[in-house]
């Protein structure tokens, strides 16, 4: 197991590089300048050539491309992400005083995705080719079609405008991450429900699950003992995926809702041209969902004894 940990954590490191690469040059790409932005709005209409030219070598702009994505990735490797542009503090500590809230708003969506797509698939695969599986997916086709912008606009505008139960912005309590959560966990639930019911109904076709009837065991102990662990194989690898697909959706979700996380943080530092911080909070982002598949990974051997590592 040892050696597969440290062989996964090896396998990681280029595609870090390739997210890195990537990022420094879609950055790169988009047009407008840091410097002149950052003067725009510290001295309005004064700007000279001088004065611009000066903020950019300071800011290491006017540095080679190869020197600036070398500076970026070595410091990266170091824990040093550089500073921000804009906040001028440590980019850092700018996303761990965020990513809390990010984390809490993502593991709250895989829960709701969780305890509303698991009890539906597993409905649909008992109840295959009846009225209650029709009904099953259809609404997870509605849950997983609907944009996350579309969602939370309607969500706030029937529970917080219209009937005032739940606050529309901001983070910090309890009843402000509802609505962001089950905005966030509706997408990932219908997913779920889908691959829970195939995963259930060809899991119920297994030898083990025809003498579990033979021996006239209740049909929900044999689902509930030995049909779910053995699907939960693949809905494993799915809700890692997932989760991954939740810290992205925190993007859209915390804009809608005005949370203070790591995804509006990055929709900011965008607008405002910041490349350490945008580099730095997507390559921490890469970091965190690899790690989270790699735990994936590991369950695999816990679910599936026969499944073992390292020979």
């Amino acid at each position: 197991m040892g050696r597969y940990v440290l062989g996964r954590l090896v396998q990681l490191v280029p595609v870090l590089i390739l997210v890195s690469l990537i990022v420094f040059s879609v950055m790169r790409l988009l047009p407008g300048d840091p410097a002149l932005l950052m003067l725009s709005g510290a001295e309005g209409g004064a700007i000279t050539p001088e004065r611009l030219n000066v903020l950019r070598e300071q800011m290491g702009l006017n540095e080679p491309l190869t020197t600036q994505y070398l500076s970026f990735v070595i410091g990266a490797a170091q824990g040093d992400l550089g500073n921000s542009i804009r906040f001028q503090v440590p980019v850092i500590d700018l996303i761990l005083d965020r990513f809390g809230s990010t984390l809490e708003l993502a593991v709250a969506g895989l829960f709701l995705a969780i305890a509303i797509g698991m009890p539906l698939g597993m409905i649909a695969a008992a109840r295959q080719g009846g009225w209650i599986d029709t009904l099953c997916m259809t609404m997870s086709y509605i849950g997983s079609s609907m944009p996350v912008y579309w969602l939370g606009l309607l969500l706030v505008l029937v529970f917080s405008f219209t009937l005032r139960w739940l606050p529309s912005a901001g983070g910090g309590s309890f009843e402000a991450l509802i609505l962001p959560a089950f905005t966030l966990g509706l997408l990932s639930a219908g997913v779920l429900a889908r691959l829970i019911r195939s995963s259930m109904i060809e899991v119920g076709t297994e030898d083990y699950m025809r003498t579990a009837r033979a021996k006239g065991l209740f049909p929900r102990l044999i689902i509930l003992r030995h049909g779910l662990k053995n699907a939960m194989i693949p809905v494993l690898t799915m809700m890692g995926l997932q989760f991954g697909a939740l810290l992205a959706g925190t993007v859209v979700t915390e804009t809608v809702f005005s949370r203070p996380g790591l995804g509006r943080l990055i929709v900011d530092s965008i607008l405002s041209k910041d490349y350490p911080l945008v580099q730095g909070s997507i390559l921490f982002l890469a970091v965190v969902y690899l790690l989270v598949n790699l735990a994936v990974d590991i369950a695999y051997a816990w679910l599936d004894p026969r499944i073992r590592y390292g020979n």
